[in-house]
């Protein structure tokens, strides 16, 4: 957990709002715990969790908004959609999405593609990140 925590704020040192995030991981992989440190260390006192169930949760930080979409339970993303867009279009808003399958054609192609997998071997609780993003977001990741 404390490699997880130490990403996390690196990664969020560099955030300036507006950015995308796009957390790739299967069930149980640690999406939520990577935006709970992210939320942390944004300086959030709201409590990050799954959006499993509320599709949208708000975590209000020092600069901006975290607003933290899960499509997981959903088969067609409705009127969930234009929320989503919504706070895609907002410069100062800070947009996490995890199961992004049903609304990949939403979103933006400059985005940080961050996949989350078990990393074999190293322990139970270890975890491998890959970082994919477009030249304009590289300095969220560079020298990490």
């Amino acid at each position: 957990m404390a490699a997880l925590d130490a990403l996390a704020a690196k990664i969020a040192a560099r955030l300036r709002g507006g950015e995308t995030l796009e957390l790739l991981a299967d069930l149980g992989g640690g999406k939520t715990a990577f935006t709970r440190c992210l939320a942390k260390h944004l300086r959030s006192e709201d409590a990050a969790a799954s959006p499993s169930f509320t599709i949208e949760n708000i975590y209000r930080c020092q600069n901006f908004d975290i607003h933290h979409f899960d499509f997981y339970r959903l088969e067609d993303p409705g009127v969930c959609a234009f929320e989503l867009q919504e706070a895609l279009a907002d410069p100062d808003k800070l947009v996490i999405v995890e199961w992004s399958r049903i609304v990949a054609d939403l979103l933006p192609p400059v985005r940080l593609a961050v996949e989350i997998a078990f990393d074999p071997g190293t322990g139970e609780d270890s975890r491998r990140f890959t970082f994919k993003a477009p030249a304009e977001l590289a300095y969220l990741t560079e020298d990490i």
